[in-house]
């Protein structure tokens, strides 16, 4: 005993009067969608952003001897715990002279943390580190490394955290300094 089969029935969807339909009153129809005038101005989304000159064919041009390397706040505290001197291990990875720079935003949040980190404190404070001014507000210290290393490709940055290095990674022509395994 096989199934019966069903003969198909075609054309079942429910007819639907358009809105622009005549028999529409006036008031309910559907207005033609006004076209708005561009304004140039705005950015256009599909442009996709010109590289910069520096990076000639794959390889950044501005990155050389002495190199300055953006230095994050878990950068300082890792250097800390794997007891490394920050500047030497920077030149001993990199073979050349290092100029470590250190934001306002990465400054204070190494002030927030209070007095458990006044070691990573002192050693932002040391003469050997190049001090970068911020221009803009909130003090996210992320945020503030992206936007300069976006503007500045002469920039290494060197940093622990896991979602920073994910970031900086999609800008191109951007190296990435890191500890582990204490070196």
């Amino acid at each position: 005993q096989g199934k019966q089969k069903k003969a198909r029935k075609y054309a079942v969807m429910k007819r639907m009067i358009s809105l622009r339909d005549e028999r529409i009153k006036e008031k309910d129809r559907l207005k033609a969608p006004v076209k708005k005038k561009e304004d140039p101005s705005v950015i256009k989304e599909r442009e996709v952003p010109q590289h910069p000159s520096c990076l000639f064919f794959q390889y950044n041009t501005q990155l050389g001897p002495p190199y300055h390397i953006l230095v994050d706040t878990n950068f300082i505290n890792f250097s800390i715990k794997a007891k490394l001197d920050l500047v030497q291990s920077m030149m001993d990875c990199l073979y050349a002279k290092c100029i470590p720079c250190i934001t306002d935003c990465v400054m204070g949040e190494i002030e927030k943390l209070g007095q458990k980190y006044r070691v990573a404190l002192r050693i932002a404070k040391d003469p050997r580190f190049e001090r970068l001014p911020c221009m803009h507000k909130g003090t996210y210290a992320d945020d503030c490394l992206v936007q300069r290393v976006t503007q500045h490709k002469c920039y290494i940055v060197a940093t622990v955290d896991k979602e920073l290095k994910r970031r900086i990674r999609k800008i191109p022509g951007v190296p990435i300094m890191y500890i582990s395994r204490h070196r």
